[in-house]
C-alpha cells in the first residue's frame, strides 16, 4: 500500500488499531530475537525469504524496483527497477520466477529468480497490494477485506475468502506471508499482523508490534508496519516497515493467561 494522501476512510482504518483490547479475537505477544540492519530508503511493499537470502519490493514512482537483500547487514545485492511511471507492489516466488504486483496500474511482472531480470508481464482488474503463495496458489490482496486465490501460471482467480474479525471485514490488508498453514498479513496504517485461516477467512489472532522502535514516534506518517518474512528451514519470523531503518527477527509470544500451544515461532 502506497501513501496516507488522499486515501478514504482512514479514521476507520486507525480505529482498527483498538480492536483487540476489546475484541474476542486473542492478542498475540513477541518478543525480538534479533535486529538486522534495513535500507531506510526502501518504501517496503513486498518481502519473502528463500533460500538464505531476502527478496523485497520497494513502491513511489521513480523508486520502485525488485531487489535481492543480504539479511544480516541489509546491503542490496542484486536490484531491477520498475519503469518510473509505475508504483511497486507485492512479491512472491513461483518456481523459478518471482512474480510481482503494482498498485494501481493494473499490470503485473514476472522477473527470473537468479538474475531479476524481466520475462513477461500480465494485467488483472483492481488495486494490487500483496502476494504470497501456499504452495498451489498465489494469493493477492488488493486493499479489500478479500483475499483472492489465483492460478500461478494464468493469473486467473480460483477462489476467495472474505476476512472477518468477530463477523466484522477486516478491509486494508496489505503484505502477505503464508505461515504454518496461515495467512499472515499487515493491516495497513496499524501495529497489527492477522493471523487468517486460509479456510474461512476468519482472523484466529493478532499479532499486535506495538513497542517495536519504529512503531514508536516518526514525522513520517507513511513509515509503517509491511513487510512480512518466513525462513521455513529454521523457523525464523521477520518483520520490517516502509522507510524502516530495521528488520527484525521475532517470536511470538501467546496471548496472556493462553497456554503456548500451537505458537508461530
Amino acid at each position: 500500500m502506497p501513501s496516507t494522501l488522499g486515501r478514504p476512510g482512514l479514521s476507520a482504518i486507525l480505529a482498527l488499531a483498538a480492536l483487540p483490547a476489546a475484541a474476542a479475537v486473542p492478542v498475540d505477544g513477541f518478543q525480538v530475537v534479533h535486529a538486522y540492519p534495513h535500507d531506510p530508503g526502501a518504501f517496503t511493499e513486498g518481502l519473502f525469504y528463500l533460500h538464505g537470502e531476502l527478496f523485497e519490493s520497494t513502491g513511489m514512482p521513480g523508486q520502485s524496483n525488485v531487489r535481492r537483500v543480504r539479511l544480516m547487514d541489509g546491503a542490496v545485492m542484486q536490484s531491477q527497477a520498475i519503469a518510473p511511471n509505475l508504483f511497486g507492489e507485492g512479491i512472491v516466488n513461483w518456481g523459478s520466477e518471482i512474480v510481482s504486483l503494482t498498485w494501481q496500474d493494473h499490470v503485473g511482472f514476472r522477473w527470473n529468480l537468479k538474475t531479476l531480470k524481466p520475462t513477461k508481464t500480465f494485467h488483472y482488474a483492481g488495486e494490487g497490494w500483496a502476494l504470497t503463495q501456499d504452495g498451489k496458489h498465489l494469493i493477492m490482496s488488493d486493499g479489500t477485506p478479500v483475499l483472492r486465490f489465483r492460478d500461478p501460471v494464468t493469473f486467473k482467480e480460483v477462489r476467495h475468502i472474505k476476512v472477518t474479525a468477530d463477523g466484522q471485514p477486516v478491509a486494508n490488508l496489505n503484505e502477505l506471508e503464508w505461515v504454518k498453514g496461515e495467512i499472515l498479513a499487515n493491516v495497513w496504517q496499524t501495529h497489527l499482523i492477522a493471523r487468517i485461516d486460509p479456510a474461512t477467512g476468519k482472523v484466529k489472532a493478532w499479532i499486535d508490534l506495538t513497542g517495536l522502535p519504529e512503531t514508536l514516534s516518526s514525522p513520517n506518517p507513511d513509515a509503517v508496519l509491511n513487510g512480512i518474512a518466513y525462513d521455513r528451514e529454521h523457523d525464523r519470523l521477520f518483520v520490517t516497515g516502509k522507510d524502516w531503518p530495521h528488520l527484525y527477527e521475532i517470536r511470538l509470544t501467546p496471548p496472556k493467561g493462553a497456554k503456548p500451544k500451537g505458537a508461530i515461532h
